[in-house]
């Protein structure tokens, strides 16, 4: 919904309602799709963690959860305390506010006078440039924590359930968020199991993201969101449950992300990848679109002060593996990752020393 200048440009949603097939705008075709684009993926094997048993000393689940960021960066979690009352009620709330009026959702709008681009809102991304890639998507984007950091005029007040719905799911989220990175702690055997936590700092940033994937005539030809690495520490994920198509890339193929209701999908982000000195991989992954279904989904994105630096912990470098990344400022490294992520390039590779 963002415009380099002029009229609002229209949203996805408009324009999926707008176009007839098979056409779509030449702004959101992908210039270069030789890259299993057409062809029918496989399903990863991503292992499913249950989370109430992560730290049980004579279970597997430690075992898998270091062999599924290992090969995949990021896992399947259940049990996780996140009730599906809980769940269902976000999904739903989300959904609902989509299928709101436009003139309604125009209240939330992230663009400030019709012109002047914010994060926080309803609407897409940035259009930094004319012959910039666009994806098929809406989203309403908020920040979420600190509480006190909360713009409560953008969370939407309809549908009425919106606003508890997201503070709830938020706070039962957290949780799970703690709970990983004392595990991935554990793993990487650091002296202290809060290392990760306590990286965060107390002006910890987290953000929400309900991101709504209209239907689309040419699923061939249009991503719902480009290949992308996360910034984040890490991406709680709550995906369509039951329409698919995130996918992620390893080894140079796209594998399916399975859908397995009521489990929440977690990503690590580059911030992970930095601090564990690239033990931990923030994986690429994309959003394909599809010509018969809407698809939903909820995320979560937990993310260091942005006043504090981050670097590869001293414990993680040695002779053998010096620091891959150097020091930098978290604040800075996320301007650097929009202006990156609206080109389709990974920012991650210019950060190392």
């Amino acid at each position: 919904m963002g415009s380099i200048g002029g009229a609002r440009a229209m949203t996805v949603q408009e324009l999926a309602g707008a176009i007839g097939k098979p056409d779509v705008p030449i702004q959101y075709v992908v210039r270069e799709h030789n890259d299993q684009q057409l062809e029918a993926a496989v399903t990863a094997p991503v292992p499913v963690i249950d989370l109430s048993r992560l730290f049980e000393q004579e279970g597997d689940e430690a075992a898998k959860l270091r062999s599924a960021l290992d090969s995949w960066g990021l896992i399947l979690v259940s049990n996780h305390g996140v009730d599906a009352a809980v769940m269902d009620g976000m999904r739903t709330a989300s959904r609902e506010f989509f299928r709101r009026p436009l003139e309604e959702k125009q209240r939330y709008t992230n663009l400030i006078d019709g012109e002047q681009f914010q994060f926080e809102g309803y609407g897409n991304d940035r259009v930094r440039s004319p012959d910039q890639i666009l994806d098929w998507t809406d989203r309403i984007y908020l920040k979420v924590e600190p509480e006190d950091e909360r713009s409560i005029a953008l969370w939407p007040a309809h549908p009425e359930t919106f606003r508890d719905a997201l503070h709830e799911f938020t706070k039962k989220c957290g949780g799970v968020k703690d709970s990983l990175l004392r595990a991935m702690a554990k793993l990487l055997e650091l002296q202290d199991d809060d290392y990760f936590i306590d990286q965060l700092g107390d002006r910890a940033s987290t953000h929400a993201r309900c991101s709504y994937y209209p239907e689309c005539p040419r699923p061939d030809l249009v991503f719902g969101l480009k290949p992308h690495c996360d910034g984040t520490v890490v991406t709680v994920l709550m995906v369509d449950d039951t329409v698919g198509g995130l996918q992620v890339l390893r080894d140079g193929v796209w594998w399916d992300v399975p859908v397995v209701p009521h489990t929440l999908l977690v990503i690590i982000g580059d911030q992970t990848q930095i601090m564990s000195n690239g033990i931990f991989r923030s994986p690429v992954h994309r959003v394909l679109t599809n010509a018969k279904k809407e698809r939903i989904s909820v995320a979560l994105d937990y993310s260091v002060d942005p006043e504090r630096e981050i670097e590869p912990s001293a414990q993680l470098v040695n002779e053998e593996r010096p620091a891959l990344y150097r020091k930098l400022k978290v604040k800075d490294y996320t301007t650097t990752l929009y202006d990156h992520f609206s080109k389709g390039e990974m920012v991650i590779n210019k950060m190392r020393t």
